[in-house]
């Protein structure tokens, strides 16, 4: 008599598997989700009205830099693993994809210099004056300018090629990828254009729906050129 053996399905570790990524790659977004809604000034204020708001917002300043650096953590690994993806399934869009994302999303700590110095500067009793000149001298340091600059245009247009390159790959159905494709240019009109902050948030709230979908599903077409 020979003996049947029942194959043990891995249908439940991989589902638990893919939840957990899709976890994972979306708190980068999701951070900065909250940092929107909680700034406590303005992306268009002077560096004078910036620094007057931190100083009577210590608090709040100090969790946005702490949600900065939960987000610094976690955005670059979590759109390298999504961009992989990405290419993995549509190989040039996917790769531009990758690369420039990154790029943007490594800008992210020339952005939170500014926090932190405003932040610092507040807690030491800077006078409002001195802090307002530093601020200004900060922003224009050319590293802190040309990271600043890679951060917004990085960030911007590699999420809308993301949003595509998973669509055209398989990997995220047609409205999924509109979702994330359309999250970071909202993201612009509610931060800059007609500033927002509730609305920047849900921005952000997208983009961290479209990383996560992206992170758990499973692609509907073979690999393309």
């Amino acid at each position: 008599m020979t003996a049947t053996v029942t194959p043990v399905t891995s249908a439940a570790p991989s589902r638990v598997r893919r939840l957990s990524l899709g976890l994972l790659v979306a708190i980068g977004p999701l951070s900065i989700a909250a940092v929107r809604a909680i700034l406590p000034y303005g992306t268009t204020d002077t560096s004078a009205e910036l620094f007057t708001k931190i100083a009577a917002h210590q608090d709040v300043g100090s969790a946005v830099l702490w949600l900065s650096l939960l987000a610094t953590f976690t955005l670059v690994p979590g759109t390298i693993a999504l961009g992989l993806r990405a290419a993995g399934h549509s190989r040039r869009l996917g790769t531009a994809a990758l690369v420039i994302s990154v790029a943007g999303f490594s800008g992210l700590p020339a952005i939170v210099a500014v926090d932190q110095a405003a932040l610092s500067a507040a807690a030491a009793g800077v006078p409002a004056d001195v802090a307002a000149r530093l601020l200004d001298q900060l922003i224009g340091e050319p590293t802190v300018a040309a990271g600043t600059m890679i951060f917004v245009i990085g960030h911007i247009v590699g999420v809308v090629l993301l949003g595509i390159a998973l669509w055209r790959g398989g990997i995220l159905p047609g409205w999924a990828g509109f979702i994330l494709a359309i999250s970071q240019p909202l993201h612009l009109v509610f931060a800059v254009i007609a500033p927002n902050q509730l609305l920047d948030g849900c921005a952000w709230l997208l983009t961290a729906i479209g990383f996560a979908l992206a992170a758990v599903s499973v692609p509907r077409t073979p690999a393309t050129p």
